[in-house]
């Protein structure tokens, strides 16, 4: 679905990115693994939260390929203190975590989206977001354990989720889709009670993996997905269903 296709992937050598990198690959893709450390596809060392390292980087991939045909906005930068309770929230965290990655999100996109318009190509986009950009949470799983659900995140995937659908909306005629995927909760070795906690309540019965997310991404970068912008394609078990 995505052979030869240039795809822009940030964040790629996270928990989540480097399926989405694995993904693309089989599909014949041409990853650009936008990180500050090094994993699958083609690495460019980039601080997405850094204007110059972002405008160095989008130079690079241009000069070498003369074409960007996908962006993945999966960076997940934030500060030290990430996941205070509520009530403990420094004012000064706050502000930092949601430019950090709400700004540089924009920044990117806003950058590519001109390129691509100037150059008169098509790009699609695929924004990272989560289920509690869509519902409230449910504290209840985190009974039991030190575990809670940053405020922050809430705020930032959720002005993600409508920042989306501002972008398809605008871009749309100029050869831009724009979607958002928001995964449900993801494995990644939490507490034995959290995951207790958390796959009672899931209708399909277990936390997802970074390998259940993938696929969804990679066909809303392809052409089998050429009519569909603006979407927030939830993948999350049936969580929000309930």
């Amino acid at each position: 679905m995505l052979k030869n296709k240039v795809i822009i992937l940030t964040g790629g050598s996270g928990l989540l990115g480097e399926s989405f990198a694995n993904e693309i690959i089989s599909e014949g893709g041409i990853v650009i693994n936008v990180d500050i450390t090094e994993g699958k596809g083609e690495f460019i060392y980039t601080d997405i939260t850094d204007d110059l390292s972002i405008d160095n980087m989008l130079a690079e991939v241009i000069a070498k390929y003369g074409r960007i045909d996908g962006l993945i906005n999966n960076a997940y930068p934030r500060t030290n203190d990430w996941g205070c309770k509520f009530e403990d929230i420094p004012i000064e965290s706050w502000r930092r975590n949601v430019d950090m990655q709400m700004t540089g999100i924009f920044y990117l996109s806003q950058q590519l989206c001109d390129y691509i318009v100037t150059n008169d190509f098509s790009c699609s986009i695929v924004n990272i977001a989560s289920i509690y950009g869509v519902v409230g949470n449910d504290f209840t799983v985190y009974e039991g354990t030190e575990l809670t659900s940053p405020a922050a995140y809430a705020f930032i995937k959720g002005g993600l989720v409508n920042f989306t659908k501002y972008m398809a909306s605008y871009y749309g005629k100029k050869g831009i889709r724009v979607n958002t995927v928001s995964p449900g909760g993801i494995f990644n070795h939490q507490p034995e009670k959290f995951v207790k906690n958390y796959e009672k309540k899931v209708p399909l019965g277990r936390l997802g993996s970074p390998e259940d997310i993938a696929p969804a991404v990679s066909f809303l970068l392809s052409e089998k997905a050429r009519y569909i912008t603006g979407h927030n394609l939830v993948v999350d078990g049936g969580w929000t269903t309930i």
